[in-house]
């Protein structure tokens, strides 16, 4: 591990799973927190809750299809509802840099407040701290997040149940959020209308369940993308998993993008994007449940668990060869949640 942090080490690929490792889980070590999903789920006498925290340092902080604070809110819900929860509520903190604009701190509040209200979560308490002028980019935004979860759900971000032969599916292109960040940075001007895929999956996620209980892992492909979440799953479950490059959905003006800029949208960081596990013969109902939602409409089955290659992801290209997909050790962009 290196001697100072840089920033490979947010970007959620093996430097930061190193140091999550090398520092944090040396010190923090638990039974909850060595599940490492996107939610802890805690057992109550009358119920289980789910519990996670997350923290925003976008830069920029408006980019299309949102903002930090929008942004904050997609994630922690995503959080929540990947982990078999319905989201309930939330709270907000905010380090300011002296000098921000007020008027662009009311619409980035307006935003949160707008987007819980779709998502149906509860915005109940909070924070601000104020910083000199030069110490803080702008604004952070910290928010956690608490949501119920039924018995049955308690175990799908632990991938316990999957199994070779389930399928995979993810619900949309991907790469959008990372190329709208960097069109923003970079003030790129692209002929394509690039949005962010910024969105609360919560209600798909529920509708995904309601016709499939039997659904077996879920994880948000952030940081790191898609690759990086089908990576850490073949690691977890000692299995191996295969991708189909032809089932990837990804907009056409995103592949021309990546393909100028050598990326790979498989780790490409997605706002608004899921990796659902299910049984084999549920596969289509859920694929079909999930088509009916505005965020879903995209979704495919792109690969599925296998007994061979155990740890690892293979990615069927189109070209008819395989390709080993392996976990970036940094980032191809920094920053962009």
């Amino acid at each position: 591990m290196e001697d100072i942090i840089t920033l490979n080490h947010g970007s959620g690929g093996r430097i930061t799973h190193e140091l999550i490792s090398g520092v944090f889980m040396k010190y923090f070590n638990n039974e909850k927190l060595n599940n490492l999903t996107d939610s802890v789920v805690l057992e109550t006498e009358n119920c289980s809750l789910a519990f996670t925290t997350d923290s925003y340092v976008v830069d920029p902080i408006f980019f299309p299809g949102g903002n930090i604070g929008k942004l904050a809110i997609c994630g922690t819900v995503n959080d929540l509802s990947v982990s078999g929860a319905i989201p309930k509520y939330l709270s907000s903190s905010f380090i300011i840099e002296e000098g921000f604009s007020i008027a662009d701190l009311e619409t980035i509040v307006k935003s949160m407040s707008e987007e819980a209200s779709m998502a149906g979560i509860t915005i109940v308490t909070g924070d601000t701290k104020v910083v000199p002028r030069g110490k803080c980019d702008k604004i952070f935004i910290n928010t956690s997040g608490i949501g119920f979860v039924k018995k049955e759900f308690e175990n799908i971000g632990n991938a316990v149940k999957v199994k070779p032969g389930d399928k995979l599916i993810v619900n949309g292109t991907l790469g959008d959020h990372a190329i709208a960040i960097l069109s923003s940075r970079e003030s790129l001007n692209f002929e394509a209308n690039i949005k962010s895929d910024c969105a609360s999956l919560n209600h798909l996620i529920q509708k995904a369940l309601a016709v499939c209980p039997e659904i077996s892992f879920i994880r948000d492909a952030t940081r790191g993308g898609l690759g990086t979440v089908a990576s850490e799953l073949a690691s977890k479950i000692k299995k191996g998993i295969i991708i189909d490059e032809k089932e990837l959905p990804v907009k056409e003006d995103i592949q021309a993008v990546c393909e100028i800029f050598g990326f790979d949208p498989l780790f490409l960081a997605n706002e608004g994007k899921v990796l659902i596990v299910v049984p084999a013969e549920k596969a289509d109902k859920v694929l079909n449940a999930i088509k009916q939602d505005a965020l879903g409409k995209d979704a495919a089955i792109i690969g599925e668990v296998i007994e061979e290659n155990h740890e690892k992801v293979v990615l069927k290209t189109i070209s008819g060869g395989k390709r080993l997909i392996d976990m970036p050790a940094g980032a191809q962009l920094p920053r962009i949640c």
